[in-house]
């Protein structure tokens, strides 16, 4: 997706191009290393089962099975490699790992680009409005898987609802649907054949239950900013540490990303500088914890986020919120 969601004005057309310049090598750097920790928390995790060692290690696992999730993103995109079919490959094998099949994922989430916080049209807004259960349900997994495995088993019967889904796509993902479900069928039956809970200690089980961590991510994004077709003001960036900018493949940079899709993640930290800090503007940005506990404030006390306006922010930093009508800070 090389389409541009900004003002060409925040940076030079020259830049531009340079700066979503694809490698191979950097795309082999960030999936070898990622794939590489993958494999050392699962033997890790393999050598302490029964054990309390288990526990971190599992948590760790889980987080970089979730975190994949920012790889299929950027594969989707066709931005990690220089050659597409690398793409391709490794967004079908991450896409298989998470039960979020990867031609789905590409058709919802250029829905999501095109038409970012339009309740209508957004892939990603295909929701009723959260109440504080439904986010906790969301955010802490059960919904949340709920909704890949009835997809899943939906499109593999052959029915397809996504109103953003085009009618000469609908063959493809219910054939990929099948695809995913024969190929977790196949698992299934080996597992019992063999009478191993590998599949489940190594993969089901850590992806599960550790939801959560990644959802720090997928909700910080947009929720509780505008509905107005502005990137600048409809995107959040996070701001965190070293570690999870590698862990998420740097979509902490949001706004950036959001701005010019076509931009690798590997480069968005000099976009990000671009645009913002050389012509001195400041995107939304918040850390995880600050950004949960104003959204599980502002939902309590039997609020929705149907009670809160769809052309201003109420979820942000006390000081980048409007002065009146913010019933968060209230």
């Amino acid at each position: 997706m090389d389409e541009i969601f900004a003002r060409k004005n925040l940076i030079k057309p020259g830049r531009l191009h340079a700066l979503s310049a694809r490698s191979d090598l950097a795309g082999f750097l960030q999936v070898g290393s990622h794939l590489a920790a993958i494999v050392a928390s699962g033997a890790a995790l393999w050598l302490t089962w029964g054990t309390w060692w288990a526990v971190p290690v599992f948590v760790l696992h889980g987080a970089l099975l979730n975190f994949l999730y920012a790889g299929q993103h950027e594969l989707s995109h066709w931005t990690p490699f220089k050659t597409r079919g690398l793409n391709a490959f490794f967004g079908r094998i991450f896409g298989f790992i998470l039960l979020y099949p990867r031609s789905f994922d590409q058709i919802q989430h250029t829905a999501h680009h095109r038409h970012t916080q339009d309740w209508a049209l957004d892939g990603e807004l295909a929701r009723d409005r959260y109440t504080l259960s439904s986010y906790l349900l969301w955010f802490f997994g059960p919904t949340y898987w709920y909704s890949r495995v009835a997809r899943i088993l939906r499109m593999s019967a052959g029915i397809v609802i996504e109103p953003y889904i085009p009618a000469e796509r609908r063959a493809d993902v219910i054939l990929e649907a099948r695809l995913h479900l024969a190929g977790y069928a196949a698992i299934a039956a080996a597992s019992v054949a063999l009478q191993s809970w590998a599949a489940v200690i190594l993969w089901l089980a850590p992806l599960v239950a550790t939801k959560c961590l990644h959802q720090l991510q997928n909700t910080i994004e947009h929720l509780g900013l505008t509905h107005e077709q502005n990137i600048l003001k409809n995107t959040r960036t996070t701001r965190t540490n070293a570690f999870l900018r590698w862990l998420c493949w740097n979509m902490q940079y949001h706004t950036a990303h959001h701005a010019f899709p076509g931009v690798p993640f590997y480069k968005l930290p000099v976009l990000h500088k671009e645009i913002f800090e050389d012509n001195g503007l400041k995107p939304y940005a918040m850390t995880y914890w600050g950004f949960q506990r104003q959204v599980w404030r502002a939902l309590s006390g039997g609020r929705t986020e149907a009670d809160y306006p769809a052309d201003r922010a109420w979820i942000a930093e006390p000081q980048d919120l409007p002065p009146a009508k913010v019933a968060v800070n209230a």
